[in-house]
């Protein structure tokens, strides 16, 4: 289970800043599950840049969860 959930969806207007704000807080061992309403496909590299693993799981038609952690 994640430690910490951010949903996209929740937040007014571009949401990159704020995801980055998480992964810059995120522990050694903790975990991120990141809800968004499309897969969040070019977040992918920038994850990878920054050393983070990530899952994806689609669960709903406009629904992806996304969890990150530390590489």
């Amino acid at each position: 289970m994640p430690d910490k959930t951010l949903d996209a969806r929740e937040i007014d207007g571009e949401p990159f800043g704020r995801i980055v704000d998480e992964l810059e807080a995120l522990g050694e061992a903790e975990q991120l599950e990141l809800v968004n309403s499309f897969e969040p496909e070019p977040l992918y590299s920038v994850l990878d840049r920054r050393g983070f693993d990530h899952e994806t799981e689609q669960v709903a038609e406009d629904e992806w969860r996304v969890v990150i952690e530390h590489a």
